[in-house]
């Protein structure tokens, strides 16, 4: 069982550092999950695009009937009048037209755009200084630009593409068309394409792309957007979401490498050669695909994939509802296999013992992950991570079998050298049981720690025989360890007349502040009593410091391979120390951090006393009495009095500390107005924080 749970471990802990690679998204890592995420598009078969989606293609076959491209306009003006002639409902251009050519002919063309009323063209942003008529740009703005925008609240900005320089269709042609989109495609770090972008900022508007807002015009519906704090939340039409990451990315769900749509030769639409149902209520887009002239961009499907096709699957994408998710359900997914997967894998490898059924299983349980991720992208388009499981697999396996080769057969020798190192002969039995007994080192753990300390030792000391001394120590620290106890703190030892105990180790404690607290005042309580006893042998009166902290610290047996012992050390145990002393400076019995005070300050009563550096620490902490017996009024005009104090008005502060030693015989009063009044005399620099110093422990 003990073999199980380590190897378990071992799969828990490699699958928490593979979630930590997860999140942190290196580039290396991600790039090669791309990879291998789009060999999934090549492992499914070949699937059929929307109908309704067709690309009037700039082939081969229609350069070879009509003459190099770009042709003549009249010629794009009877494709225009022709597929309106075949009821096409929405035609899109990833064609522009920047430049004039004979006049004539863009008349001609203008006046097809004009009548057929169904034209978006395209146009595309770029880094290169252009300069556009304003005619032109107006038109843009006017047509083209999003207008129904929600900004929530606290987003400053909207992350989407924004370029300096913009290249559009001349202003004859602008003015006819029925709208515009940008057919800017933008390819992953690798040079692949796999998303589209659907919006872009320029010159203050957001503009939709040419997929966008051919499916706007479709439609018939208007587009709206909605950007929040993280970025784009939403992209909608009529209220229908189109999915999106938070850059107004779009991710393509490709149908197959080749003739994935249904492409017509541009020539025979001019000729009027096509059957007359294929394009009716279709939308269409123009572009190049031959080679020679088309915009070919390298895919998951294609290496050489024509442009109007990325824009033409987006459109089918979203007819068709055949979108690729990954949402919170897949990411909540994907993170799950990561820890299933390894745990499962450390799990048989803490059954088998031979590397070769070990090998065998993790093969296994690489392909099932590769089976089960294939089958939930064809049958849900789950677009889950495949690296990441492999890692954290891999990761169990390798660390399982190098536990194996060095640790489990190390394990009797190291035994053997430990037993004659550590512990006697008697403890043999145990140690063979739990062999941890015997590790050295200790874990960071979130503790509570109190120091006490006898005020005036050195003094007492002197008053008495040894023999007294021993005795009277001994009857302090009877009570003191019962109360400890008690409250469930561990004492960790005697440090001459301070006691230091710990809370929340061994075993955890919830509200360890609390008993750690409790404790405290207890042990106050507790020396009225014991003075009584003292009085009665002829011992004189004794009292005590406290200084509680609450923080991170390293617990555990340290020591030597010979002699050891459980305790705690760290800067938060230093701490604790210091505040029991600091006690001392401001007259009090009880100090804690404000790292236990807030955890507690609705249990007990407190009165901040100061922001103090204490000795040999860097930062400054706000130190607080706990005092059970302070008088809400003395606590009330304290503050006061302090909030004077961290504003610099040391003359009002110091009438008021002043005022309440007189009335309380308040001793941390009296060391505050002292302060102010040498602040007085000697300003602190502008610089101030408000911290005090601590020149002593």
């Amino acid at each position: 069982m003990k073999r199980f749970i380590i190897f378990f471990s071992i799969a828990l802990l490699c699958s928490a550092i593979t979630f930590f690679l997860y999140l942190q998204q290196f580039n290396f890592l991600k790039s090669i999950d791309l990879k291998l995420r789009d060999v999934r598009f090549k492992v499914r078969k070949q699937i059929d695009s929307d109908k309704r989606v067709v690309i009037a293609a700039i082939d081969s076959k229609s350069i070879n009937e009509l003459g190099r491209f770009p042709w003549d306009r009249k010629l794009i003006a009877k494709l225009i009048d022709n597929l309106k002639y075949y009821g096409a409902k929405t035609v899109a251009f990833d064609v522009i037209f920047s430049e004039s050519s004979n006049p004539e002919s863009d008349k001609i063309l203008s006046d097809s755009i004009k009548k057929a009323g169904n034209v978006i063209l395209g146009y595309f942003f770029r880094e290169e200084k252009e300069a556009p008529s304003y005619e032109s740009l107006e038109i843009l703005e006017e047509k083209a630009a999003i207008r129904k925008i929600h900004v929530g609240q606290g987003a400053k900005n909207i992350p989407v593409v924004n370029l300096p320089y913009v290249e559009v269709n001349i202003p004859c042609l602008a003015k006819s068309a029925q709208s515009f989109g940008f057919f800017n495609i933008f390819a992953d770090r690798d040079g692949i394409i796999r998303n589209a972008t659907l919006l872009s900022l320029f010159d203050g508007n957001l503009y939709p792309s040419l997929p966008l807002e051919a499916l706007s015009k479709y439609f018939q519906k208007e587009l709206s957007v909605s950007v929040e704090e993280y970025g784009i939340d939403s992209i909608k039409i009529d209220g229908e979401i189109i999915p999106s990451n938070e850059a107004g990315q779009f991710a393509l769900n490709y149908y197959g490498g080749y003739n994935a749509f249904n492409q017509i030769s541009a020539v025979d639409i001019i000729k009027k050669r096509v059957n007359s149902n294929i394009l009716k209520n279709s939308l269409v887009f123009v572009g190049a695909t031959e080679i020679g002239i088309s915009d070919v961009r390298a895919t998951p499907v294609n290496p050489v994939l024509p442009g109007v096709e990325i824009h033409a699957t987006v459109v089918s994408n979203f007819f068709q509802k055949f979108f690729l998710i990954r949402n919170s359900v897949v990411v909540f997914t994907e993170s799950l296999f990561i820890f299933i997967f390894a745990l499962l894998l450390g799990s048989f490898l803490g059954v088998f013992k031979k590397t070769f059924y070990s090998l065998v299983t993790l093969v296994v349980m690489l392909a099932l992950y590769g089976f089960i991720n294939m089958l939930l992208f064809k049958e849900l388009f789950f677009n889950l991570s495949i690296i990441y499981p492999f890692i954290s697999m891999s990761l169990t396996y390798f660390t399982s079998e190098a536990y194996r080769n060095f640790v489990e057969e190390r394990q009797s020798r190291f035994l053997k050298k430990a037993f004659s190192s550590y512990v006697s002969d008697k403890l043999v039995g145990q140690i063979i049981e739990n062999p941890d007994l015997l590790k050295l080192g200790g874990e960071k753990k979130y503790i509570t720690m109190l120091f006490s300390d006898i005020r005036g030792f050195t003094t007492l000391s002197e008053q008495v025989t040894p023999e007294q001394l021993v005795e009277l120590l001994n009857e302090y620290f009877t009570p003191m360890t019962n109360i400890v106890l008690k409250n469930n703190g561990t004492l960790d030892k005697y440090i001459g007349d301070a006691i230091m105990a710990l809370f929340n180790v061994p075993v955890n404690v919830e509200e360890h502040e609390y008993f750690g607290c409790l404790t405290a005042l207890e042990m106050i309580e507790s020396l009225d009593k014991l003075n009584n006893d003292f009085k009665k042998k002829g011992f004189p009166a004794i009292d005590i410091g406290i200084g509680l902290n609450t923080g991170y610290a390293v617990v555990g047996n340290m020591g030597t391979d010979t002699r050891f012992d459980y305790t705690a050390i760290g800067d938060s145990v230093n701490l604790a120390s210091r505040l029991e002393g600091t006690n001392k400076f401001f007259g009090t019995r009880i100090i804690v951090s404000e790292f236990t005070y807030e955890k507690v300050k609705d249990r007990f009563k407190f009165r901040m006393l100061d922001k103090i550096r204490v000795k040999g620490k860097v930062e400054g902490i706000t130190i607080y009495e706990l005092n059970n017996n302070l008088s809400d009024a003395l606590i009330n005009e304290f503050n006061i009095a302090l909030e004077y104090y961290f504003k610099k008005n040391f003359y009002k502060a110091s009438e008021i500390f002043k005022e309440l030693f007189e009335k309380f015989n308040d001793k941390a009063s009296k060391v505050l107005s002292e302060r102010c009044d040498y602040y007085i005399s000697q300003p602190p620099p502008e610089s101030w924080d408000g911290v005090f110093v601590m020149t002593s422990k």
